[in-house]
Parts: structure tokens; sequence; C-alpha cells
């Protein structure tokens, strides 16, 4: 064979082997899964994130959950922790307590990534959630945290603006406070005006139903009541940045921070509830 020959045949063979997702370093066929499936496979680690998918925990919740000791879940929360894949935050009830997270985005572009390393056709275009457009309610969300001064204002506006008006939004606190100037700022600056929204005990709507009960403060959920229609409850620990010390203007990146969170959080339940009443509406039909 000419050399030209060998070189387009060597160059197309490199080619086929790219696009495949074959060529490591050094041009080695690479044989593990990606780190994504190594740790997502494991049983007990796979049980720990469907759980934090649907709600912070703390290790004594996780262990009663999945039925194990706590050394065995402590040992593998360690492993997803170290893996990027789960975080972990100090109580702002009980400083001796930590709730652990799952970080979704990540676990969404880890899991593409898996995807196309096995062929090139199973990466997703990765994207955020995308916004909802308006449409028929379809579900009632209480968000709940100490002062409905900040935190649960600001997920009552974006549930309603993300969703398109499709899920009803409402929020109140354990410990009414006045709306922080710089939650009305920050929402403001995002084309959401929550000036004239007042502050509510959690009491004016403990005879209300929801579909879901959303705490976002890891002291409300201790005192959260019952609400009729056992909704699900979820738990979102998220620090209140009205506790920031310095003046509003240097407390302002905190609360910009906090409505970034809970936008990718909201974002994700809204696709979750959608996809929920898909199902359900589904199964009736059927």
């Amino acid at each position: 064979m000419p050399p030209t020959e060998r070189a387009r045949d060597g160059k197309t063979h490199q080619l086929r082997l790219m696009y495949f997702g074959w060529v490591g370093v050094g041009a080695h066929i690479e044989n593990s899964p990606p780190g994504f499936l190594r740790l997502a496979g494991h049983p007990l680690r796979w049980r720990l994130l469907r759980e934090l998918g649907r709600s912070d925990r703390r290790v004594a919740e996780l262990c009663e959950l999945a039925g194990r000791r706590q050394s065995l879940v402590s040992y593998h929360l360690r492993q997803l922790r170290e893996g990027g894949l789960v975080s972990l935050r100090r109580s702002d009830a009980d400083g001796r307590d930590t709730y652990y997270l799952l970080d979704v985005e990540r676990c969404g572009a880890r899991l593409a990534d898996a995807g196309g390393a096995l062929h090139p056709a199973l990466a997703p275009a990765t994207s955020p959630p995308r916004r909802r457009t308006a449409g028929a309610t379809t579900a009632r969300a209480l968000f709940l945290c100490t002062g409905n001064s900040a935190r649960s204002q600001m997920a009552e506006a974006l549930c309603e603006r993300l969703s398109g008006g499709a899920v009803r939004a409402a929020s109140a606190g354990s410990h009414p406070k006045p709306l922080h100037p710089n939650a009305v700022r920050v929402m403001r600056n995002r084309g959401i005006d929550i000036s004239g929204r007042r502050s509510k005990h959690l009491g004016e709507l403990a005879g209300r139903r929801f579909d879901y009960v959303i705490s976002l403060c890891d002291r409300v959920r201790e005192v959260c009541p019952d609400f009729p229609g056992a909704p699900e409850l979820i738990h979102w620990s998220i620090p209140d940045p009205a506790r920031e010390p310095g003046p509003d203007e240097e407390t302002r990146p905190a609360f910009q921070r906090t409505a970034a969170e809970l936008e990718t959080r909201i974002g994700f339940l809204i696709t979750a509830i959608e996809r929920t009443n898909t199902q359900e509406g589904a199964s009736t039909h059927v």
C-alpha cells in the first residue's frame, strides 16, 4: 500500500476511534466506566442519591431510610462527597447536625458525559431547566422559612415565574419579619417585583391544602405543622442571607447566591412536578 493511502487509513481509523469516544491518553482504548457510573452504580450509593434527590437529609435520617448502620452510610456519603455529587451544610437549628445535599446540576452533567462516553448519540445537549409558559394550575406549593422576609418570599416569586403560573405558590414563616430590602432588590434585578408582598405567619395557612411543602430553613423544619391532604414534605437546607454581618450593600451578594440556588432547585422541582402529573394523567387515562 502506498504511504499516502496508509496515512489516510491510519487517520480514518483514528477518527473512528475518536468518534466513538474510545481514544484516551496515548490512543489507548479506555475500558473503565466513567466515574459517575462507578459512584452511582453501587446499590446503597444509588439509594442515597435517590433520597437526597427528594430532600436534604441528616445522616440519621438516611440511615433510617436505607436501613443501614451509620458507619456504612457515612462511608458511602464520603465517597459521594469526594466525587462531587453530594455536599453538606451545618444545620442552623442545631450546630451538631449537618444536612447532606445532592448537586442535581452536576449529576445531570456527569450523566450526560457518561452517555457521550458510550456513544456520541447518547450525549444530549445539556441546558438548565427551561422557563415554562403559562398554563393550567397543576400543583400547589408552600415555601417556609423563619422570617418569611427573604428566602421563602423569593422562592414563591421564582416558582410562579419559572412555572408560568402552572404551580400556585405561597410562602410563610414561623416568626415573620418585614420584607428584607435586599430580597426586593435582588428579585427586581431578575425582573420580579415583590415589594408589595407581606410576611405571613405559617398559622395563617395551616388549614390550606398543598401538594408540596418545602422548608428552606432548618429551624422551621422542626416546627412545621401538619397540613391537610398529606402533602409531600421537602427540605432544602439554605442559609439565611439576612444573617450575614454587615450593611445591606455588603450582604447583597449573599442574597444573590440564595436567589441563584433557589432558581436552580425550583427549576428541577417544577420539572419533577410536571413529569409526576404527566405520569399520573397517563395512569388515569389507562
